[in-house]
């Protein structure tokens, strides 16, 4: 049996949005049905819209997202219906060479629904990151469900199901920043400000946002950033080292994914510090250092996937630290919007208006 939801699709490269009826199964083994109450617009989702990331249109849209199960397949007892659960796009698997040794967040493993959603012709859907959730009900793999308190409303929830998590991670978990840490941050959108948050928690001394948009930066230092540089109008290399004695900042984050804001994050960093690259770049991108620099700098130069976070112990204890008034996953919520209003949300994220914009259902 299938039931019947509103979903947005994008059918083609470069094409607007629709919003049109998807077909959605009953949960077969290992699935489960989420009826969705929250879904963020991440830029991942105009990349699909996009063709940046693939050619498998039609895609169903939406992956940052929080909901409650209404079903679940044969076998599933990780989640039941009834649960408040953010989707994630890393169901574990137990099995792989990194869940082996110990490293879950690594999982070369990871999988989605085995069945498809599809349009009323029967034409299968690609949902993104295997989620789909800008759709009334979506169909995931029981994996993907992270059971959390539901005193936290869904349209913060959410959050932590993609861009939010990245942010937090790179600086928690792939960065390794301690306290008295010096963190500088390249790039001040959800993902930046998610990654300067996560700074802040980890006690860092001295935290120094970077981009081209002094509102950005206005917005980076209500989650905690010291200093803020405006890369238009002054050298962030030079900046940042002026902020950190001379020296450079222990751990630098790019949160944009491009050449030439990674150079800076290399040049911008102290001897044996710490290069995370979280945002995402896109195929043709092409990365030139002198390898002597690279060796004679020597540290770490890491990539964050999904903020290295495992979602069964991470989204948990986030969603507690913000009921307890200490993460204020609230304030990345720049507004909340109908499916039909998708399409103007991504014009109004290129534009640098919003933080997120998130889909209330």
């Amino acid at each position: 049996m299938t039931i019947s939801v509103r979903g947005v699709v994008a059918r083609g490269k470069g094409e607007p949005v629709d919003v049109t009826t998807v077909l959605v199964p009953d949960p077969g083994p290992g699935e489960a049905l989420v009826a969705v109450q929250a879904c963020g617009v991440c830029h991942t989702d105009l990349h699909y819209k996009q063709g940046g990331i693939g050619t498998d249109f039609p895609y169903l849209l939406g992956h940052e997202a929080a909901g409650v199960v209404e079903a679940v397949g044969p076998d599933v007892t990780d989640v039941a219906p009834g649960d408040f659960v953010i989707l994630n796009w890393r169901a574990v698997c137990g099995r792989c060479r990194a869940c082996r040794r110990g490293k879950p967040w690594y999982c070369f493993s990871t999988h989605n629904a085995s069945q498809k959603m599809t349009l009323e012709d029967g034409t299968p859907l690609s949902p993104a990151l295997g989620i789909g959730a800008f759709a009334e009900k979506t169909l995931v793999a029981s994996g993907q469900c992270t059971k959390v308190d539901p005193a936290i409303p869904a349209a913060t929830a959410g959050l932590l199901g993609c861009g939010v998590m990245a942010g937090l991670g790179a600086a928690l978990n792939t960065g390794g920043v301690g306290r008295g840490d010096s963190v500088a941050v390249i790039g001040c959108g959800g993902v930046g400000d998610g990654a300067i948050l996560g700074a802040l928690l980890a006690g860092a001394q001295t935290i120094i946002a970077v981009d081209v948009d002094d509102r950005k930066l206005e917005w980076a230092r209500g989650f905690g950033a010291t200093d803020v540089v405006n890369s238009k109008t002054e050298d962030p290399v030079a900046r940042i080292r002026e902020l950190t004695g001379g020296f450079g900042a222990d751990v630098v984050i790019e949160a944009i994914g491009r050449p030439e804001t990674y150079e800076q994050a290399f040049y911008a960093r102290d001897l044996a510090g710490t290069v995370v690259l979280v945002g995402v770049p896109t195929p043709e991108m092409k990365l030139e250092l002198p390898l002597l620099d690279v060796f004679g700098r020597g540290g770490a130069l890491k990539s964050s996937w999904y903020g290295d976070c495992l979602p069964s112990r991470d989204f948990p204890m986030l969603v507690d630290l913000h009921l307890s008034g200490r993460l204020p996953l609230d304030k990345f919520v720049s507004e909340t919007i109908a499916l039909e209003a998708i399409e103007e949300a991504f014009a109004k994220m290129e534009r640098g208006e919003v933080l997120r914009s998130v889909v209330l259902l």
